[in-house]
C-alpha cells in the first residue's frame, strides 16, 4: 500500500510533536517534515509535492490561509486545518479543507480526521488513474484509425456514457460541441474537427461548419437551391447545409440512390 506523504505545519513545537507522535502509529502515513511558518510550508510544499498537510492558522509571519491563497502553488495538497480558534471553521471548507481540528483534540478524533483524508486522496488518485486509461484509449484508437464508439462525460457531478450511435446530430457551441439525442443534450469540450476525425464517417456527414448529422437518422433532404440543401432528421429538427459541403452532400444523396436501385 503506498504511503501517504505528509507534511505538518505549526509554529509550536509540541503541536508539532504530538501529532507526528500520532501519526507514528499509523502505518499509512509517511512524516515528510515539519514547518515551523508559512513561509517553510510554501518551500517544503512546492518541493516534496506532499499529499496532506496538517495546517495551523495562526502563525507569526503567513498564516494558513494565506499559505494556500498567496503562493500560487502548482500542486494543492489535501489540508488539516488544526487551530485552537473554532471562527475559521466556515473559512477553512470554503478553501476546501478535508477537515479541521480543534485544539485540544482527542486521538479518535484525529485518526477520524486521517482517514477521512485517506479516503479522499484514494479517491482524487482513482479518478486520475480512470482518466489516465480514458486518454489512453483514446490516443490508441486515434493512432490505429479506429472510431470512437463513446464519449465520457461528467454533468452535475456524475458520469454519463453517450453512445455516438445514438446522436442525432452534433453542433459547434464556441469551445465546446452539443451532442443531440433524440430527446437529451450534452455538453462536450472539443473540437468539431477532432470529433469528426474519430467518428464513423459512414454514419455520419458534415453538412455545415457547425454541423455534423447521424445519416441514420436523415427522414428526407430537400434541395433549397444556391447549392444548400435543408435535412430534416426523424425528431423533426431541421438544417440548412452550407455551400461549402456541396460536394459531400452530392456523393452521399447519389451513394444512397444507388443503394435503392440495389436493394
Amino acid at each position: 500500500m503506498r504511503k501517504i506523504r505528509t507534511l505538518i505545519v505549526d509554529d509550536e513545537p509540541l503541536a508539532r510533536a504530538r501529532i507526528i507522535n500520532l501519526l507514528s502509529k499509523n502505518e499509512g502515513i509517511q512524516v515528510l517534515g515539519e514547518c515551523k511558518n508559512g513561509r517553510e510550508a510554501l518551500k517544503q510544499i512546492a518541493s516534496y509535492k506532499p499529499d496532506l498537510v496538517f495546517m495551523d492558522i495562526q502563525m507569526p509571519d503567513i498564516n494558513g490561509f494565506e499559505v494556500l491563497s498567496g503562493g500560487k502553488m502548482e500542486h494543492m495538497p489535501f489540508i488539516i486545518f488544526v487551530t485552537a480558534y473554532d471562527q475559521y471553521a466556515l473559512k477553512a471548507f470554503d478553501v476546501k479543507a478535508v477537515d479541521y481540528l480543534m485544539k485540544p483534540y482527542d486521538e479518535d478524533r484525529f485518526q477520524q480526521a486521517v482517514e477521512h483524508a485517506r479516503q479522499q486522496i484514494l479517491y482524487k488518485e482513482s479518478a486520475l488513474l480512470h482518466q489516465k486509461m480514458i486518454n489512453l484509449l483514446d490516443e490508441h484508437r486515434h493512432n490505429n484509425g479506429e472510431n470512437i464508439g463513446v464519449v465520457e462525460l461528467k454533468e452535475k457531478g456524475r458520469t454519463v456514457l453517450v453512445k455516438i450511435e445514438d446522436l442525432y446530430y452534433v453542433e459547434a457551441e464556441g469551445n465546446y460541441l452539443r451532442l443531440f439525442e433524440s430527446n437529451t443534450q450534452h455538453l462536450l469540450r472539443e473540437t468539431m474537427v477532432n470529433f469528426e476525425a474519430q467518428i464513423d464517417k459512414s454514419q455520419f456527414l458534415r453538412i455545415h461548419r457547425s454541423v455534423i448529422v447521424n445519416t441514420n437518422f436523415i427522414e428526407r433532404v430537400s434541395y433549397r437551391g444556391n447549392n444548400q440543401f435543408q435535412f430534416t432528421l426523424k425528431n423533426d429538427k431541421k438544417h440548412i447545409s452550407s455551400r461549402g459541403y456541396r460536394d459531400e452532400i452530392v456523393k452521399y444523396l447519389d451513394e444512397e440512390e444507388l443503394k435503392k436501385k440495389l436493394a
